[in-house]
């Protein structure tokens, strides 16, 4: 009998924690630390969550692998996570945080630059390559999946050949610079419908906006 009640109270504790680990999203920004990367194209991930912080007044905390904000909405959890593996190795911080907060995969949300887009132009899938995005791949590889939801921002192709690496790296030009406030407010939604909403409603509302 008291086999039994244990029994029943730890399946119910282990039902209550996986319903409270549902509730919990880790919303990774990729990009590079240091001051001469802050503006820069490939830096979008880092630029909207630095956006919806400063929306929200949170603050970020360096910990181990990155600077993570923690922010709750209508009884969820985000953790906003900016890696400090470089680009590269990004997988590196994605796994630590995801295991640490016992975070399911289908919660992950990364936020990416994408060459393939138009400037400003929303992508939201739930899986797919790494479409050369060297981020992408180190998640990939590190996860064993591609099964993760990222959000790509298009950032253009607009460049010679052979000029790739100095665009990406490059800062943002003046009309750039002019429309990005209007797609970062949109970023800071799509974080939040991702988790109160679910994935289908967040792409349904954003891509191609």
């Amino acid at each position: 009998m008291i086999k039994w009640i244990t029994k029943m109270f730890s399946s119910t504790s282990k039902e209550e924690n996986k319903q409270d680990n549902m509730k919990k999203y880790l919303i990774v920004g990729l990009g590079n630390i240091g001051a001469e990367y802050v503006n820069t194209r490939h830096n979008i991930g880092f630029k909207v969550l630095d956006f919806f912080a400063k929306k929200e007044a949170l603050s970020f905390e360096t910990v181990k692998l990155g600077a993570l904000a923690e922010y709750k909405f209508k009884g969820r959890t985000f953790f906003l996570l900016k890696p400090n593996t470089y680009m590269n190795l990004s997988g590196k911080a994605v796994k630590y945080w995801m295991d640490k907060e016992n975070i399911p995969l289908e919660n992950i949300l990364v936020i990416t630059d994408d060459l393939n887009l138009s400037f400003g132009t929303i992508r939201i899938k739930p899986k797919g390559s790494d479409g050369g995005h060297n981020g992408l791949k180190n998640i990939n590889l590190v996860l064993n999946t591609q099964n993760y939801t990222r959000y790509r921002f298009g950032i253009s192709d607009q460049f010679k050949k052979g000029q790739q690496v100095d665009y990406v790296l490059g800062e943002w030009n003046a009309e750039e610079e002019a429309k990005l406030p209007e797609r970062l407010e949109t970023s800071a939604e799509i974080i939040k419908t991702f988790g109160t909403a679910g994935l289908e409603n967040t792409m349904t509302t954003f891509n191609g906006k």
